[in-house]
């Protein structure tokens, strides 16, 4: 990427200049050479999230705007982004009660997953962990404990490639997950779960509840290289009073949870609506998808990881046969 200013949380590339992947303009407004007042500025309204913030209002409102050349994210709380459809160019601004600290958390996280999915590569909301050479990935809506469960690994010490989006490319046939940021980002709680206090780890930004777990320090890893992915886990409600469970699932209930937790589904047209249902549907084929159940009692965050572990064994000890038998 090639940025007019210093984006927090990111360093500068000595690779050549003249021709970045991503184009940004931080603090700049896209130049639309159109009026404010022409309806083509804002032509029609493709997203309002059903989250709110705490005057009520959508946490986010989507807009194509230009002819629909350009897609318009506004978060409620001020900042703005437009992309264009090929995904080359991002412009941002905020207002007096942000930042360009507090855009970037925006920037490195839905915005650039928005980026990837008009740029063709299916991202799930979920994280991923590295399991020798390969990878685990765990899907679910926000809350469900991807990050946690991430984070538990961590602490055993497998490495983290990705935390909530986590970008897909195929390559000879098999599925591999793109590495993300070396850091995982945790709510209070699961900091408190795994840590002992809410405070042990530090507030990236200093309005922002959530806590940041830096990878490579404290017997943590950050794997830098794609890894094919082996083993999907849905996670499902916790069992409250009982012991983490792991289930099979049809493949029709894998293909309808996988599409529910695809990124951005909301902001793509029907052609890459399109494309992400038959790659999905390539994906469950050669990767086993499973569902696990976390306990609701946040001591036996250990019992998850090893009952994990050991149905990837089992589950990646079988595709092997398969594949040996056929």
């Amino acid at each position: 990427m090639r940025s007019n200013l210093p984006i927090p949380a990111l360093t500068c590339s000595d690779l050549p200049k003249d021709t970045p992947e991503v184009e940004l303009h931080l603090g700049i407004f896209p130049k639309l050479e159109l009026s404010p007042g022409d309806a083509r500025v804002l032509s029609k309204m493709i997203y309002v999230s059903s989250y709110t913030d705490q005057f009520g209002e959508p946490a986010l409102r989507a807009w194509e705007a230009a002819d629909g050349a350009l897609v318009h994210l506004a978060y409620s709380d001020g900042n703005q982004f437009w992309l264009d459809r090929a995904g080359r160019t991002i412009w941002a601004v905020w207002s007096e009660r942000s930042s360009l600290e507090n855009a970037t958390s925006y920037l490195l996280g839905p915005v650039l997953g928005l980026v990837l999915r008009l740029r063709g590569i299916i991202c799930l909301h979920a994280s991923a962990v590295a399991f020798g050479e390969s990878s685990v990935a765990f899907v679910g809506p926000a809350g469900a404990g991807k990050s946690t469960t991430a984070a538990a690994f961590a602490k055993l010490g497998r490495g983290v490639v990705s935390d909530d989006i986590v970008g897909l490319v195929e390559r000879e046939g098999v599925f591999h997950v793109l590495p993300a940021y070396p850091h995982l980002c945790l709510w209070p709680e699961s900091v408190n779960m795994l840590y002992g206090s809410p405070d042990a780890l530090p507030q990236p930004i200093h309005d922002w509840e959530k806590r940041q777990l830096a990878l490579g320090e404290n017997g943590t890893s950050f794997e830098r290289h794609p890894l094919p992915l082996r083993a999907i886990y849905i996670l499902g409600e916790r069992r409250q009073n009982a012991a983490p469970l792991v289930s099979a699932i049809s493949e029709r209930e894998v293909l309808l949870s996988l599409v529910a937790n695809t990124y951005a589904t909301n902001l793509i047209d029907r052609t890459l609506r399109g494309t992400e249902f038959e790659v999905l549907s390539r994906l469950i084929s050669g990767v086993p998808v499973r569902m696990i159940q976390a306990s609701g009692d946040p001591d036996r965050i250990g019992d998850l990881c090893r009952l994990i572990k050991s149905d990837f064994e089992a589950q990646n000890g079988k595709a092997l046969l398969s594949r040996f038998e056929s």
